[in-house]
């Protein structure tokens, strides 16, 4: 009676076992499982930094639009640049402060301050960011990612950018801005639910996404990982056709 060993199976069997190891490093937001609640700190909005550029515009309920005319001639028509202070000089009202605001907040902002000066009954305020641009950088490239909505978090940003490969460390994916003067760079997780609260999950207009390839330590554990499987995949083959061709001849 021979041993037929099924060389297919093992060959299988080892690769389910390699594909899961391969899943835990790669795959995102691992922890979550069907109905799984993130309690969130903070909502997504992006918030106005300096050198943003805003379109505001300004109109009235009232029969005579013109009264709106004179808070509609910033730069290029409706276009204001945000200082390196975080303010911008807003016709009229003067200068204002808007850096660390969302563009709502600017709205309410601006609408209460032309109806307290009884510049304008019942105005309505439109604030918008003229762009909003997220630059990608690593594993030999860089590209910008051109947000439309004005609004883009950590892991709406990888989609548009494609998202990531198997070579990409995803413990190594930097996002640096300035905050306050200072260039502030944070490593986000995107395989665990925390990257959620994240201080740097929303993305702000001119963020850095910086990625970092598989390194060599890395890249030498992985050779040996499957230099051993090899190696005792056919040092188990070996095995058992030696002891078949065995039993087979007795």
């Amino acid at each position: 009676m021979g041993i037929k060993p099924n060389i297919l199976t093992i060959v299988l069997f080892a690769l389910l076992a390699t594909s899961c190891v391969t899943s835990r490093r790669v795959d995102y937001l691992q922890d979550m499982t069907q109905g799984s609640q993130i309690e969130l700190e903070d909502r997504f909005e992006a918030r106005i930094a300096p050198y943003d550029e805003l379109i505001i515009r300004v109109s009235s309920s009232q029969p005579n639009q013109e009264l709106a005319a004179p808070f509609n001639v910033g730069l290029e028509g409706n276009v204001y640049l945000v200082d390196v202070n975080g303010d911008i000089e807003f016709p009229v009202v003067g200068k204002l402060h808007v850096a660390g605001f969302t563009r709502m907040r600017v709205q309410e902002i601006l609408k209460r301050m032309l109806e307290q000066g009884d510049y304008l009954d019942d105005p309505y305020v439109m604030v918008r960011f003229k762009t909003f641009k997220i630059f990608v950088l690593g594993n030999g490239g860089g590209k910008v990612i051109n947000v439309t909505n004005e609004r883009c978090t950590f892991l709406e940003a990888l989609a548009l950018m494609g998202g990531l490969d198997n070579y990409t460390r995803r413990d190594r994916i930097a996002v640096m801005r300035e905050v306050n003067g200072r260039m502030v760079m944070r490593y986000l997780d995107p395989r665990s639910s925390a990257v959620f609260n994240d201080p740097f999950f929303m993305m702000q207009q001119n963020d850095f996404i910086i990625l970092d390839g598989v390194n060599g330590g890395t890249m030498r554990q992985e050779v040996t990982y499957w230099a051993t499987f090899l190696s005792t995949l056919v040092s188990s083959a070996t095995l058992i056709l030696t002891l078949g061709t065995y039993l087979k001849n007795k």
